[in-house]
């Protein structure tokens, strides 16, 4: 499902009203992936420095998890609006599960114990995003409501 475009009249191309500019849906386009990255990226060294002192290596644990974290959200949300409704939520639900497979990793748990409370996260995630979409989209993928 492709987000409806903000139009100048006030309403988006579903017809629902939109409050907020086409300068700031772009700006928050980019701003979200990158913000909620640094959030993780600082969330992960964190919990990998247990405490400790900050060391050059926590800093670059950070930020390439920033990194990947907004690329991986940059990826999915570009590539799962092209996909029936079933893999859009089974997109979303994966990536939601590998990032916090990988935050809970670095408490020093078991795999075992990681492994799963992913996949609890990533059923919890796939049952909220496949109702989301299959009460709100047709078949196709265009929105209903």
């Amino acid at each position: 499902m492709a987000h409806a475009a903000p139009t100048p009249t006030g309403y988006n191309a579903a017809g629902l009203p939109d409050v907020f500019s086409v300068r700031t849906h772009k700006i928050m386009h980019w701003a979200l992936p990158i913000g909620l990255g640094l959030v993780y990226g600082y969330w992960v060294a964190a919990i990998n420095r247990d405490g400790g002192p900050v060391t050059g290596w926590n800093v670059l644990l950070g930020f390439a998890s920033t990194a990947a974290f907004a690329l991986a959200w940059i990826a999915v949300r570009a590539v799962a609006p092209l996909m029936m409704r079933e893999l859009h939520a089974v997109l979303w639900a994966a990536f939601s599960g590998c990032a916090f497979g990988f935050l809970y990793s670095q408490t020093g748990e078991s795999i075992v114990r990681s492994v799963m409370m992913s996949l609890v996260i990533t059923a919890s995630v796939f049952a909220v995003m496949f109702y989301r979409y299959y009460t709100h989209e047709d078949a196709e993928g265009h929105r209903v409501s």
